[in-house]
């Protein structure tokens, strides 16, 4: 049982209360503070969306709009118990910086009320035969004509929202990484495995 590779360099984490510093996400956008960030990352998600003043009356109101996977990004969902067992903890906050680590801070939003977690990956995600074939147990591939709801850029506290960002998003077209995912989709079931083996001790 191997833990996920998290050799792979990313963007420093800037501390609580900081300025976040310049960051060119991969698409070339220059993005600068916090809140230009959220807005960059929201007018790209709106992309994805078949109305985008639609979506952006869904974020307003209630804080999650429905977007269309498989144009801009697919989404791994993975069941929460498979997330916990690879951080080998349920505690947001340590899931959120084991999160950021081995997915080298690639963005991930949880949804609380199903238990569920989302990692946003590039398209082409979803035509690779590990996901087509669903080898996967505890996670599955969202592709084309799969809608999603994604909570708004700025939701990144459990406290405040039912579905929120556990990684949020540093940039437009920042994807996780499609290697790093499997490793941890694979990590996951195996710890899980132990534990269930141990009766969940």
């Amino acid at each position: 049982m191997t833990s996920p590779d998290t050799s792979r360099e990313h963007t420093p984490v800037e501390p609580d209360g900081a300025e976040p510093t310049d960051v060119t996400s991969t698409s070339g956008v220059l993005v600068h503070t916090r809140q230009e960030r959220e807005l960059a990352v929201g007018t790209w998600l709106l992309l994805s969306a078949d109305s985008s003043d639609q979506a952006r009356r869904e974020w307003k109101e209630g804080g999650i709009a429905l977007l269309r996977c498989g144009t801009l990004f697919a989404a791994v969902r993975m069941n929460a118990d498979l997330v916990h067992a690879a951080a080998g903890s349920d505690d947001p906050e340590t899931v959120k910086a084991y999160l950021a680590n081995v997915l080298h801070g690639g963005p991930v939003f949880v949804d609380q009320n199903s238990r569920l977690y989302y990692a946003l990956m590039p398209s082409s995600t979803a035509d690779r035969r590990e996901w087509v074939e669903r080898r996967h147990v505890g996670a599955e591939c969202l592709g084309p004509d799969s809608f999603l709801g994604v909570p708004r850029p700025d939701l990144n506290d459990p406290n405040e929202a039912f579905s929120y960002w556990a990684v949020p998003m540093d940039g437009p077209g920042d994807l996780c990484p499609v290697k790093a995912v499997s490793q941890l989709v694979t990590y996951g079931r195996d710890r899980l495995a132990v534990l269930e083996g141990d009766g969940g001790e």
